[in-house]
């Protein structure tokens, strides 16, 4: 039997589900690649993964999709990980640089601004070190490990899980575990525990990245407050209204 292949986001938030991945004998029957949330995202819709941890922005481009786990990236207020970076106010902001490491990001800012913060800014696809051309009343959204670089650097920050939070009173999903194919009740229900193991298994993988050195950021408190792992009543119907919001706005 052919291993089922898996691309699951490289950044810190999904070390738990790799942790988990990796200390279990699922290892043996899968392919285990690490992307980022875009490569993730491709790799799925092209058929060249079985299963991906990707933006939730990307479900209605699958033809064949099955959320699979009862976990997921998601965060109930801040997320710390999913800013936008401006030198001025949020209503003085004309540009907005866009990242391109994950399209659920990109749709968030513009559900935000369109029907929670009713501004109408110039989005600007970003390319590589974008991070260096937030300036004057040009911002930046900023995903992943890189914003934990950028920790007070500028006067303004808005978090996004917090901003759609205060929106809609919900949680926010940024990633789901989604099959493009039926696979096997008996794998997918091994496949979950195995990612249960690797969340319940945090403390010992935080003891782990801390003596790494890699992260400057309190990791204890990232992965065990900011990220909200299960993929819960609450987060589906969060992720729902998101898809709705993306429908009404043509985004």
């Amino acid at each position: 039997m052919s291993k089922i292949k898996i691309s699951v986001v490289s950044y810190l938030n999904s070390k738990p589900f790799i942790y988990g991945l990796e200390h279990s004998k699922l290892i043996n029957e899968i392919d285990l690649q690490l992307d980022i949330p875009s490569v993730c995202a491709q790799k799925l819709i092209a058929g060249t993964v079985d299963i991906g941890l990707i933006p939730v922005a990307v479900l209605p481009q699958l033809k064949e999709k099955y959320i699979i786990s009862d976990y997921c990236i998601g965060a109930e207020g801040k997320v710390a990980s999913v800013i936008l970076y401006s030198k001025v106010p949020l209503q003085e902001i004309k540009n907005i640089l866009l990242d391109y490491q994950s399209k659920t990001s990109v749709l968030l800012v513009k559900v935000l601004a369109g029907n929670y913060w009713k501004t109408d800014p110039q989005w600007i696809p970003a390319k590589a070190n974008y991070e260096n051309d937030i300036e004057g009343t040009t911002a930046a959204v900023i995903i992943g490990d890189r914003t934990f670089e950028l920790e007070n650097k500028y006067p303004y920050s808005y978090d996004l899980a917090e901003e759609w939070q205060k929106f809609t009173q919900l949680p926010f999903v940024f990633a789901c575990w989604v099959a493009n194919k039926k696979l096997p009740d008996h794998f997918i229900s091994e496949f979950n525990r195995t990612l249960k193991f690797g969340i319940d298994n945090r403390t010992k993988l935080i003891a782990e990245l801390v003596d790494q050195n890699t992260y400057s950021t309190n990791i204890e408190a990232y992965l065990t407050i900011n990220i909200k792992y299960d993929y819960d009543n609450l987060k589906e119907k969060a992720l729902n209204l998101f898809l709705d919001y993306i429908v009404k706005m043509k985004l």
